[in-house]
């Protein structure tokens, strides 16, 4: 696909294994933040394989912001006391499958030794990584509000496909 001048690598999907995860990060920088938590889907072209939904132990996250952010569905979620604890069994759930990503510094930052290939997600749904994009990917695909971001950009993927 070629969007202005600058020619974007893409997969095709619908023949594909990939991986589509969402990062929330204590801070921008994982040297001196952690993964307060780590939500990831498997998919085989739309067919949705298998589920990822981890959070740093709450008791370790002190940023009142970021608590009432992931304070939905506590149930569903894995807790672990360490990031290098989410990154070692993310590595295992995504082996060597491509990564669609929400492509921001931060995401990058901590994905950085995974040798995973990293594709920005937006890019196949024509969206701009904005602080509003996820209301501009709601209005656009008609879909319902959801705290589960990766499960918002699973439904509009699979209205692309």
């Amino acid at each position: 696909m070629i969007i202005g001048k600058k020619m974007i690598n893409m997969l095709n999907l619908k023949d594909k294994k990939y991986i589509i995860l969402e990062i929330i990060p204590t801070s921008s920088n994982p040297s001196n933040g952690n993964i307060a938590q780590l939500s990831a889907l498997k998919v085989d072209g739309i067919k949705l394989e298998d589920r990822f939904d981890y959070r740093l132990d709450k008791s370790l996250i002190n940023i009142p912001d970021i608590l009432n952010m992931i304070n939905y569905d506590n149930n569903s979620f894995k807790y672990v006391k360490k990031t290098k604890a989410i990154m070692n069994r993310f590595k295992k759930f995504a082996g060597s499958l491509p990564l669609l990503i929400i492509d921001n510094e931060y995401t990058r930052n901590y994905l950085k030794d995974l040798d995973n290939e990293k594709y920005s997600v937006f890019e196949y749904l024509g969206i701009d990584v904005t602080f509003d994009a996820f209301d501009e990917l709601i209005r656009k695909y008609n879909l319902e509000p959801s705290n589960y971001l990766v499960d918002l950009l699973y439904e509009a993927l699979i209205m692309e496909l």
